[in-house]
């Protein structure tokens, strides 16, 4: 019977302060995607009370934050939500939560990789360079993640907070030269409750809360932050208030200052270069897309950082080879998870642009994909938030409750992603996914079986009701 495999070495202890902690988590999230992609899909559902659908669906999240903060604030690790959902619900539903966290992030930072491509061929097309390969900007942006991600996790948080940081500023700077631009006036078009379009309200928090989805990505790092118990689960409630805010007031501002423009939001490409030739700025156009650029960048770097952990615990527990359960005996990184993730994150849209998919489709499709791989999770470490407190005898009414409303409100975009029935391919994806766990869960079961991990080994990690 093979024994439970343990790192070469640990990952670097201290490494990681709550400013770092958050920005993981917001470049996760990735406000400048939002605001550079993703406003005008939602104005294709909810108009102008596209604000609506990204309030409503930042209040849905923080109930989830709730019950995973029910995990952080007593234990830390670098499985993120795959060990929290193994402490309440055992180990072969966490080895399945764990299996949908690295389709989660292994989607996102194909999203990095692609999005990065798009924006750098506009920059390098505004200066003569029409027809770089997307493969070699795959390469590039894959790279030099997988570099920052594999030489030193403070780096790579550092690296994350000032590019997104710097993104975000720029794209505030403009939205409030928007604002000044109008007068500072109230849009009462986005404010006049008879218009609210009810119908699709619903569609819009589905798109809201895939716009949201990553929050939870420092939970991954409890074995390299200070003070983990108290910085994390602050970086998750955080990072979700912040970018729900920023969402909120972004998409207000696209909106209103795209109205009797001669194209409707909706149709806009690039919104954020539109807005800034709007405000009388168009040499604005090129800094945004610079931001854009970078931010997909690190993006994609906190998606390598992110996964890597995943693959690494998980790897550590026996259920995938041993050598993705070592750390490098210099940089304390785990090195081998991240590379793992860095070749599957630059072979996938590699493998679909050179057969003549466009790189945005790519992103879209990867983006979309991946929030299935975010939703199960959720769903899970909301059921084992209450299981794992009353595990410590110390369940109270006010964890049910919390657990129960996140639960329903979970119903809307997990409902909402397959009905009414999305048109072709994306109709087929749920099905992909499915087909994924079902393949993951034959896995993880044999594996489990084969190492009897609920009995040796990590006792710290197995619920009562497995051990």
């Amino acid at each position: 019977m093979s024994a439970p495999i343990l790192p070469a070495k640990s990952l670097k202890k201290d490494a990681l302060g709550p400013l770092e902690l958050l920005a993981q988590n917001i470049a996760v999230i990735s406000p400048t995607m939002t605001a550079a992609l993703i406003v005008p899909v939602m104005f294709s559902n909810t108009g102008d009370w596209s604000w609506l659908s990204y309030a409503l669906g930042t209040v849905m999240l923080i109930f989830v934050a709730l019950n995973l903060n029910q995990f952080a604030s007593r234990f830390a690790g670098s499985g993120s939500m795959y060990q929290y959902i193994c402490k309440g619900l055992g180990n072969t539903v966490g080895g399945l939560g764990g299996w949908s966290l690295i389709w989660a992030y292994l989607g996102i930072s194909i999203a990095g990789a692609t999005g990065f491509a798009v924006f750098a061929g506009t920059l390098l097309g505004m200066i003569g360079f029409n027809h770089v390969p997307p493969v070699a900007l795959f390469a590039l942006c894959v790279a030099i993640s997988a570099f920052c991600a594999w030489k030193n996790v403070a780096l790579s948080a550092k690296v994350i907070l000032i590019l997104e940081g710097a993104s975000v500023a720029l794209i505030t700077f403009v939205c409030f030269v928007a604002l000044g631009s109008k007068g500072f006036a109230v849009d009462t078009t986005q404010l006049t409750p008879s218009t609210i379009p009810y119908s699709s309200l619903g569609l819009g928090v589905v798109v809201a809360i895939f716009s949201l989805v990553g929050f939870e990505s420092s939970t991954a790092f409890g074995d390299e932050a200070r003070n983990p118990l108290k910085s994390i689960p602050r970086s998750v409630v955080l990072s979700l208030i912040l970018s729900g805010a920023f969402f909120v007031f972004v998409t207000y501002c696209e909106v209103m200052i795209t109205h009797g423009y001669s194209t409707t939001l909706d149709q806009i490409a690039t919104p954020l270069n539109v807005m800034a030739t709007l405000v009388h700025m168009p040499y604005l156009a090129a800094p945004l897309s610079a931001c854009a650029m970078v931010s997909f960048f690190a993006l994609n770097l906190s998606c390598l950082n992110s996964g890597g952990r995943v693959i690494y615990i998980m790897g550590k527990i026996g259920l995938f080879h041993k050598s993705t359960a070592d750390s490098h005996h210099k940089n304390e990184t785990p090195h081998v998870a991240v590379l793992v993730m860095a070749a599957i994150s630059f072979l996938i849209p590699s493998y679909f642009s050179v057969t003549g998919m466009d790189p945005l489709d790519i992103f879209n499709d990867a983006g979309t994909m991946a929030a299935f791989g975010f939703l199960a999770p959720y769903i899970l470490v909301t059921i084992a938030a209450p299981l794992y407190v009353k595990s410590l005898g110390q369940l109270k009414p006010f964890h049910l409750i919390i657990s129960g409303a996140a639960l329903l409100l979970l119903i809307i975009p997990t409902v909402g992603s397959v009905y009414p029935v999305p048109p072709a391919p994306v109709k087929y994806y749920p099905y992909l996914f499915v087909a994924y766990l079902i393949v993951g869960g034959i896995w993880i079961t044999v594996q489990h079986r084969r190492l009897l991990i609920a009995s040796r080994g990590f006792p710290d990690m197995v619920p009562a009701q497995d051990a």
